[in-house]
């Protein structure tokens, strides 16, 4: 089986390494894609965040079956192709850095906002899930984002959605939070590279990066 290694991105001044390794959960995860999250705000384009996806190595050979030999564009086009990668059988660790300042609160309160928006549209909002965005919100309520610095999600295949915040893009030692739930965990994920995604920019990323991986069904670590 070939291997490759992808290529680092960098996002305004953020780079996103290549290869991360997680302190918290011992694994080696490999750069999908990166980009920008922004908004309008009186005619012009603000951009606050820079958001990376990163996937363990099994996460190729999951996807390489279905997806292997598509181009970039039919990629992009193609709703399930992200889906499968919300909910793919791997673990995924989505870097979310400050381009400006912005606090634990105010972050959150967005993100949060979009996940029990999408929830509540497919029907996985029920109890559990209000005591996961509670315990989600507090994970946050001490927390203030100069510029550079980040949040990781670690989102486990099996539901649990873990939390930790770093000054800059070096991944933490301990996780601050970790809320077990899969609705919430696949949400969070959802909202950035799904059908109503907040960076159509990380998705052109992922879909132009990807296809090479793909193809050759082997990633170097």
């Amino acid at each position: 089986m070939a291997t490759i290694t992808p290529d680092p991105v960098q996002v305004e001044f953020l780079q996103f390494p290549a290869l991360v390794t997680s302190p918290a959960s011992a694994k080696t995860y490999f750069l999908g894609g990166a980009g920008e999250r922004g908004l309008m705000i009186e005619g012009k384009f603000i951009k606050f965040t820079a958001i990376g996806v990163y996937l363990e190595d099994q996460a190729i050979q999951s996807l390489a079956p279905k997806w292997k030999g598509n181009p970039s564009q039919q990629l992009l086009d193609n709703l399930h192709f992200f889906r499968d990668i919300i909910s793919g059988p791997f673990e995924k660790l989505i870097r979310g850095s400050k381009i400006l300042p912005l606090s634990g609160r105010e972050y959150s309160r967005k993100v949060m906002e979009n996940c029990v928006a999408h929830m509540k549209s497919v029907g996985t909002y029920g109890e559990a899930e209000a005591a996961a965005i509670e315990k989600f919100a507090q994970a946050f309520q001490n927390v203030n984002f100069a510029a550079g610095a980040s949040v990781f999600y670690r989102q486990s295949p099996h539901g649990i959605l873990g939390l930790s915040f770093s000054e800059d893009g070096t991944l933490p030692g301990k996780e601050g939070a970790v809320i077990e739930n899969k609705a919430l965990s696949e949400a969070v994920l959802e909202t950035m590279i799904g059908e109503h995604a907040v960076s159509p920019d990380l998705k052109r990323s992922l879909a132009s990066r990807l296809p090479a991986l793909l193809d050759q069904q082997g990633i170097k670590i």
